[in-house]
């Protein structure tokens, strides 16, 4: 006697076929919507190492190349960072200290660089220190 061949189905049902591609759809979206999270996150980190890199530049700078007196000054670097540092003595006055003896004073700098849009989303770092110079007798 010769089997009769049953009829059974050989591949994948349509609807197989369509749970497969939403599933891979699905799984492609979240990947993609994590590289661009990523890419996003290293532009706003280089952008906060150039902006620090000018503030310490100009730390630095205030005081060596620019002489160290109380007021403002503000620019722009690389077309986008905008720039202000802000002089001002620094008041220390202990009880125990004469000020007519002093023989060096002390400078609040304050460094505040921002960039951005223009808008409220703008990003901005601030650096502060003191610095000091010798009292001119």
């Amino acid at each position: 006697m010769i089997p009769i061949p049953l009829n059974k189905q050989q591949g994948f049902s349509l609807l197989e076929m369509l749970i497969a591609f939403s599933i891979l759809a699905v799984s492609l979206t979240i990947l993609l919507k994590i590289f661009s999270d990523g890419v996003n996150t290293a532009v706003v980190a280089e952008d906060y190492t150039a902006a620090v890199q000018i503030a310490e530049s100009l730390m630095v700078t205030t005081g060596v190349e620019t002489p160290l007196v109380a007021g403002q000054n503000s620019g722009l670097e690389n077309e986008k960072y905008h720039w202000l540092i802000e002089i001002s003595p620094f008041e220390f006055n202990p009880e125990n200290v004469d000020n007519a003896t002093q023989t060096a004073v002390l400078f609040k700098v304050k460094v505040i660089v921002n960039w951005g849009n223009g808008n409220a989303n703008d990003r901005q770092i601030k650096l502060t220190t003191l610095k000091l110079i010798n009292k001119t007798l």
